[in-house]
């Protein structure tokens, strides 16, 4: 407002729009705002017109129409238009539009300068795209003209970058919290078999999500996206999907229908959501692994955009680890930023919340028990996996025999644990004979040396091996040393954990090769194996015993089936959406205003202007009042039905009194 250039970090939902809408408003002349997708800015500008603010947008799908009436106003003045919105592609690809936004500015009516989503500006961003490091352009032909830039993840290293990039080194920084208190942040662990975990997927949404309320299911693949929409919707979800190798009115038509809750679930790659306009999300899950802490959050802050609890899950599985970086390993910080992301997974202890806070260097806040670690009952202990079983070395008998349960228990040796339980109980053995049987598997249960020692003899000649052929290799290892009892079933998800921390803590890496037909991830020797195969560089996981939450049903428990006038009310947005415009339900009434009308039935105009404003009730609040009232005296004619059947009734029962007492007479 004071013309100053201006960056505003501020999480999904805070109001970052409003930073330049409103301005534009206030202001005579155009305010541009640059924004990276197509499904954005469609969202943006329908919700505007809704307003009755004259914006507009020119992109490869603008009509002829629309698209003279642009030009004009920006050349001449004419016709009234007060928001533009462009895509970057535009300003670095269209000569016409440059041209004609300099005479715009020229003629003193270019007011303000808007760039959504900026971080993509920067190449340590988690989104970086090309053509947003061209926008610096924008300040060197306009400087005297303000930009505002705005983002939702920014670390400091991004916010620098980006500054410079955009040419606005004197610019105001407003930094909010990245906290989003309404978001429940859980981790659920992902089978190898596919139909299970849409079938998990499926019963979730189903059984949590009654009322048809809005989600997000993101996929790794295009192809994984299409099959799971397809399963999803053989599983009775309305579903469908969208991917960026679809045309762009394909694109357009999903989008819309889910804007307008025609459909319950959208199945998306990262081509879908950034930035999306919708509020009343209340689920997003990641059917994959995410690539980085960033993209994570940009993702799951989808969720809740009004403020409402929503859920954030994500699926995981180890093995899903080299898929990711594959492809972003030749990105800067790619393998630093995806490895991050997975220390966040296969965590059990830390609170989810933390880990943001940790990574956007802000202090920490209390999570209140809105994530599944938080809320956990899980007997959760640490099993050093380099750690040789000698018993004799842990002190005493208790903490010998604990250790041995611990690593039974996290690599299913249940044979063994019954065996040691039972007879020692019983007193069929001795701990001399728990102490020599383990002393035999030493090998068998050293787990990390087993490893280290595979992938050192692998290279030595000169082959290699991916994760799960590493894995493979590990289970024929124990078999030949030994360990090959019928009773003994070896958890791979267990040892693909295992491969994974070691990846994390340096002691293996990942190495890459290009073929003709995809690029293949390897597991090689780290910078620390040695150590780790000396016994001097500790690997500990987390293991889970007891799979019970406490204290979650509070946070997140079953939504009940809306009631009676709340459908009532859904349907109606539904059809003043259409019949405005086709603007979305949530701008016509937002899920906490159907809520408040529930409650308190408004009759008046005066009334319900309390509630949701006067332009709204301008527009719908005659058909609003009406089907309240007509709600309220169907709840009355209800009412004197009821309390007509009781009366009956409660006759009914004196005559059966009066004629009992004659009979005994």
């Amino acid at each position: 407002m004071s013309g100053r250039d201006v960056l505003v970090i501020m999480a999904a939902g805070g109001g970052k729009s409003l930073c330049y809408q409103l301005p534009a408003v206030l202001h005579d002349g155009i305010t541009l705002v640059v924004s990276p997708l197509l499904s954005l800015i469609q969202d943006q500008v329908m919700g505007l017109a809704a307003l009755g603010i004259q914006a507009y947008m020119l992109a490869s799908t603008t009509n002829k129409e629309v698209e003279k009436f642009v030009y004009k106003a920006l050349d001449k003045g004419e016709g009234e238009l007060k928001i533009l919105y462009v895509t970057p592609e535009k300003i670095s690809k269209s000569k016409r539009f440059m041209s004609k936004l300099e005479k715009c500015h020229h003629a003193g009516r270019l007011s303000l300068i808007a760039i959504d989503e900026a971080h993509c500006c920067s190449q340590w961003g988690h989104d970086f795209r090309p053509d947003y490091k061209n926008l610096g352009i924008l300040k060197v032909q306009f400087p005297s003209v303000p930009m505002i830039a705005l983002t939702a993840t920014a670390t400091n290293k991004v916010q620098i970058d980006l500054i410079e990039m955009l040419h606005i080194p004197r610019c105001v920084k407003f930094v909010s919290t990245i906290n989003r208190p309404n978001l429940f942040y859980k981790v659920f662990e992902k089978s190898p078999v596919g139909k299970v975990v849409i079938d998990e997927i499926a019963n979730f949404i189903s059984e949590s999500y009654p009322n048809n309320e809005s989600g997000i299911v993101y996929c790794f693949s295009r192809k994984e996206c299409e099959q799971v929409a397809k399963e999803l919707s053989e599983r009775g979800i309305l579903a469908d999907y969208y991917h960026a190798d679809m045309d762009v009115i394909s694109r357009e038509k999903v989008h819309m229908r889910w804007s307008k809750s025609k459909l319950q679930v959208i199945v998306g790659t990262v081509a879908f959501g950034m930035g999306i306009n919708k509020p009343d999300v209340r689920f997003v899950i990641h059917h994959s692994l995410s690539k980085s802490m960033e993209t994570y959050y940009q993702e799951s802050g989808r969720a809740g955009r009004d403020g409402l609890p929503s859920e954030c899950i994500l699926y995981y599985r180890p093995g899903d680890v080299p898929r990711q970086s594959s492809m972003v390993f030749y990105e800067n910080c790619g393998l630093q930023n995806l490895y991050d992301i997975v220390r966040y997974c296969q965590s059990k202890r830390s609170c989810r919340r933390g880990a943001f806070f940790r990574h956007f260097g802000e202090a920490a806040q209390d999570c209140n028990g809105m994530c599944d670690n938080c809320t956990s009952s899980l007997e959760l202990k640490e099993i050093d996996a380099t750690r040789m079983m000698i018993l004799h070395q842990l002190g005493n008998f208790t903490v010998a025999l604990n250790y041995i349960l611990d690593t039974c228990m996290f690599f299913s040796l249940y044979f063994y644990k019954m065996v040691f339980l039972g007879d020692i109980f019983l007193g069929k053995i001795s701990f001399m004979y728990i102490y020599t049987s383990i002393v035999s598997m030493t090998y068998c249960t050293d787990h990390t040396k087993i490893i280290v020692s595979l992938l050192h003899d692998i290279q030595l000649n000169d082959q290699r091996a991916t994760l799960l052929q590493l894995v493979d290799k590990f289970k024929a290892k124990w078999k030949d040393l030994g360990c090959s009892n019928e009773s003994i079933d070896l958890k791979k998800e267990g040892i693909e954990q295992l491969v994974v921390q070691l990846i994390l803590d340096r002691v293996l890496k990942e190495e890459f090769q290009h073929t003709a037909y995809a690029t293949n991830a390897y597991v090689a020797l780290g910078p620390l194996w040695k150590p780790a195969l000396q016994g001097n560089r500790p690997v500990k996981l987390s293991v889970a015993f007891h799979s019970q939450d406490k204290g979650s049903g509070s946070k997140r428990t079953k939504r009940n089936q809306m009631s009676n006038l709340e459908a009532k009310l859904d349907d109606l947005r539904r059809e003043l959406s259409s019949s405005n415009g086709g603007v979305f339900p949530h701008a016509v009434l937002s899920a906490q205003q159907i809520s408040l009308l529930n409650r308190q039935k408004p009759t008046t105009v005066a009334e319900l202007e309390k509630l949701i404003g006067k332009v709204k009730t301008g527009k719908y609040g005659s058909a609003i009042i009406e089907l309240m009232l007509l709600h309220i005296d169907s709840e009355v004619a209800g009412g004197k039905a009821c309390a007509s059947k009781r009366q009956k009734k409660d006759k009914e029962d004196v005559i059966c009194v009066e004629s009992s007492e004659e009979e005994d007479v």
